[in-house]
């Protein structure tokens, strides 16, 4: 199963689709793994899949070699003439980002940041809009050591990851449910550490945008998983 972690070379691509209701959620999810079934395109390392919970909608964590590779699967007739418009078929928008592991922070029980439907963490993507000028400032805020994190309950691992074209900031969390994020989402400023506080207030102004949604994990294959002669 795909690892999250910043030393290990990948480019990562958050492939995101918004949909209509949960039938259609379903009938994209259930498309978007035969196509990672599929999947055994030169330099391709991983494709994760998350279906919407609180919006219908899924993301597609990939892990990639290389931009070169993504470009090259994404210039192919196939791609072009196939699946993006059998995509737009099923989805009312999609986003591609490409982006960089810069940072994680996990609990101090766990060893490594996984991902998969083996397990059942509550996962939550932000994306965080910010001027090119200021991304490097965001990316440092959130990076910021914070022991606090390991005595919040329920929460497991957050990735800080960066957009290549500069302008949004990627936040990947897991928890260990819903209740437990939304205790700590919802917990007032004033019962956040001071360092908390100061990080919050010093980022608040750099973004130009928020969003946000609610997953779960219900598909997960790499190219660890192909015997060699397939790869």
């Amino acid at each position: 199963m795909p690892f999250i972690t910043p030393d290990n070379g990948s480019l990562t691509v958050f492939n995101l689709f918004d949909t209509t209701s949960p039938d259609a959620q379903k009938i994209l999810l259930d498309t978007m793994e035969g196509i990672i079934d599929g999947a055994n395109y030169p330099g391709w390392r991983s494709s994760t899949l998350h279906g919407g919970i609180d919006q219908p909608c899924a993301a597609n964590y990939i892990q990639w070699r290389s931009v070169a590779d993504l470009q090259e699967r994404y210039e192919g007739e196939n791609f072009k003439h196939n699946t993006v418009p059998h995509f737009s078929e099923l989805t009312t928008s999609v986003h591609l980002l490409k982006t960089e592991v810069v940072s994680t922070r996990l609990h101090a029980a766990l060893e490594h940041i996984e991902i998969g439907p083996h397990r059942d963490d509550f996962t939550v993507i932000v994306i965080m809009g910010v001027d090119p000028s200021d991304q490097a400032r965001l990316v440092e805020l959130f990076t910021e050591p914070d022991e606090w994190m390991q005595e919040v309950p329920g929460f497991r691992s957050n990735s800080i990851l960066r957009g290549l074209d500069g302008d949004y900031v990627v936040n990947y969390a897991q928890w260990d449910d819903r209740e437990s994020y939304e205790r700590f989402h919802k917990l007032p400023e004033e019962d956040r550490p001071a360092h908390s506080r100061a990080m919050r207030a010093a980022a608040r102004p750099l973004l130009t945008s928020r969003s946000s949604n609610t997953y779960e994990v219900v598909y997960s294959r790499s190219a660890a998983d192909q015997p060699a002669g397939d790869r």
